[in-house]
C-alpha cells in the first residue's frame, strides 16, 4: 500500500497536477515513489461513469468533459487534477462497503471540479516550494559553515513543513467548500449522503495517528470536526437520507469490487477468503477470476457460465468469459463471447478491442478484416489507446497492407512519445500508400514529427 507521509504531501499535490499530462497507460510516479498503474477495465469505468454523469450535470458540468481514471492503490484516496480529470483509487472502491459511499466521494470531488479549486492551487504550492527551497538553501549554508550535515536536512524539512501547514490551511477550505457542494448535488438528484458520512466516520480515528500509519485519504481530505458535524447534520435533515439509490446500481458496485478484489488480490488469498460455499454473485464473480489466474480456464468458466444464465444481458460477464477463454488458449471459443458482449455494449472500446484482438490471434485469414473494422470503431471510441493502434498494425500487416499497417505503428508510437519510431513509420506508410486520407495523415505525422525535432533543437 502506497501511504502518503506528511513531508511528501506538496509532492503529492504537484504530481497531481503534472499526472494530467501522462499518457493513458503510464506508470507514474507517485509521491511515495511507488509507481502509479492506470487501470483500464470497461465495467469499472461503466459504473463510475454513471454514478458521476447525474452529479457532473447537477453542478452544470459537460459530462464529457470529465474524464474519470482509475489507478491501482490499495488506499483510500480519490482527487483532481486539471485538464478536468477525476482520479479514483482501486482501494477506495475496495474499502468503502456500499455504492452511497462511492457516489459521495465522487460528488465530494466533483465539488473539486464545480468550483475551480485546481486553478486556485498551483501559486499557493508555488509558494510553499519556494518557502521550502529557500529554507533548504539556507540550512545548506549553515552546515558548510559550521560542517554540520545534519543542519541542512532539519532547515530543509522545517520549512517544508511550514510550506505545507499553508497547503493545508488552504485545503481545508477547499474540502469544507466541496462538502458543501456535494450535499447540493446529492440533493438535487434525491441521493443520500450517508454513505459518505459513513466514510468519514471510518477515517475519522486514523486523525489521531502518526501520519505514516494514516490513509492518504486523511492527509489530502483533512478531516475536520467541523467538516464531520456538517455532513452529519445534512444526514440528520435532508429528506433524502434514507432514499434509494437507482435500482442495480448496489448489485453492480458489488461485482465491481468483486472483480478489482479478484484481479488485484492474490489468487491463493481469495480463494482461502471466499468460501466455496458463498453463492452470492460476487463471491461467484471473484472466485472465477482468482481461478482464472491460477490457470483453472474450465472451472473460471464454469462459474462465469453459471454467472450469465442468471445475468444474460450482462456484457461485462461476457467480456470476462472471452477473455478467460483467449488467454486460456481457446481462443476460437472466446470469439463468441466477446461478439456477445460487443452486442449487449456496442459503444465500448475496450469491448472492441478484445474482440478484435481475439480475431487476430485466432489465426484464420477470413477473420482479419473482420479484426480490422473491430479495432477501427474502437479507436473511433478512444483514438488515444495505443495498444489498439498495434493490433490494428498487426492485422494490416497480417492482410500484405504494409502501408495501413506502417501507419497505425506511426500512430501507436506517437501516443507512446518515440518521436524517431513515429517519423520512421510514418515515412514509410506515405511511400506505400495510395493518394487519400490514410496517406495525408502519415504526412501530418511526418510533418508533426519533424517540427517537434526543430523544436527539440532550438530548446
Amino acid at each position: 500500500m502506497s501511504v502518503l507521509s506528511r513531508p511528501s504531501l506538496i509532492a503529492a499535490l504537484f504530481a497531481a497536477l503534472v499526472m494530467a499530462g501522462s499518457p493513458a497507460r503510464a506508470n507514474l510516479g507517485s509521491a511515495s515513489g511507488a509507481p502509479l498503474v492506470v487501470i483500464r477495465d470497461a465495467e469499472t469505468e461503466t459504473l463510475l461513469r454513471n454514478f458521476a454523469t447525474p452529479l457532473f450535470r447537477a453542478a452544470g458540468l459537460e459530462p464529457n468533459l470529465v474524464r474519470i481514471i482509475v489507478i491501482r492503490d490499495d488506499a483510500i484516496n480519490s482527487f483532481v487534477s486539471t485538464g478536468n480529470r477525476m482520479f479514483i483509487h482501486t482501494g477506495l472502491i475496495e474499502k468503502v462497503a456500499t455504492a452511497d459511499g462511492l457516489i459521495g466521494v465522487i460528488a465530494h470531488e466533483t465539488g473539486h471540479v464545480y468550483g475551480g479549486h485546481l486553478a486556485k492551487l498551483p501559486e499557493i504550492m508555488r509558494q510553499a516550494m519556494i518557502e521550502s527551497v529557500a529554507a533548504l538553501l539556507i540550512g545548506a549554508a549553515a552546515s558548510v559553515a559550521g560542517r554540520d550535515s545534519g543542519a541542512a536536512m532539519g532547515a530543509g524539512l522545517g520549512g517544508s513543513t511550514m510550506a505545507q501547514r499553508g497547503v493545508l490551511a488552504f485545503t481545508r477550505g477547499m474540502e469544507q467548500s466541496a462538502d458543501q457542494d456535494a450535499m447540493q448535488f446529492l440533493d438535487r438528484n434525491a441521493w443520500s449522503a450517508r454513505g459518505l458520512l459513513d466514510l468519514f466516520h471510518q477515517l475519522e480515528g486514523e486523525e489521531a495517528l502518526y501520519s505514516d500509519m494514516q490513509d492518504p485519504y486523511v492527509l489530502t481530505h483533512p478531516l475536520t470536526r467541523d467538516r464531520v458535524a456538517f455532513v452529519q447534520h445534512h444526514v440528520d435533515n435532508s429528506p433524502y437520507t434514507n432514499a434509494p439509490l437507482p435500482a442495480g446500481w448496489e448489485a453492480e458496485f458489488q461485482m465491481v469490487r468483486a472483480k478489482l478484489r479478484g484481479f488485484l488480490t492474490p489468487s491463493s488469498v481469495t480463494l482461502a477468503r471466499v468460501a466455496a460455499g458463498d453463492n452470492s454473485a460476487p463471491a461467484r464473480y471473484e472466485r472465477a477470476i482468482a481461478l482464472y489466474r491460477l490457470g483453472h480456464t474450465t472451472e473460471a468458466v464454469a462459474l462465469l457460465d453459471g454467472l450469465l444464465a442468471e445475468q444474460r444481458a450482462s456484457p461485462w460477464l461476457n467480456e470476462m468469459k472471452g477473455q478467460v477463454l483467449f488467454e486460456g488458449g481457446r481462443v476460437r471459443e472466446a470469439i463468441p463471447a466477446f461478439q456477445e458482449a460487443a452486442r449487449l455494449a456496442p459503444g465500448e472500446p475496450l469491448i472492441r478491442q478484445g474482440l478484435g484482438r481475439a480475431m487476430i490471434e485466432s489465426g484464420d485469414p477470413a477473420l482479419l478484416t473482420p479484426a480490422i473494422e473491430q479495432l477501427q470503431t474502437a479507436l473511433r471510441g478512444e483514438r488515444d489507446d495505443d495498444f489498439t493502434w498495434h493490433q490494428l498494425g498487426i492485422a494490416w500487416g497480417r492482410l500484405g497492407n504494409l502501408g495501413e499497417a506502417n501507419l497505425a505503428l506511426a500512430e501507436e508510437a506517437l501516443l507512446q512519445g518515440d518521436i524517431k519510431a513515429a517519423h520512421g513509420f510514418a515515412a514509410r506508410a506515405e511511400q506505400a500508400l495510395p493518394p487519400g486520407p490514410s496517406r495525408l495523415r502519415a504526412q501530418d505525422i511526418v510533418n508533426a514529427v519533424k517540427k517537434e525535432n526543430r523544436l527539440g533543437d532550438e530548446q
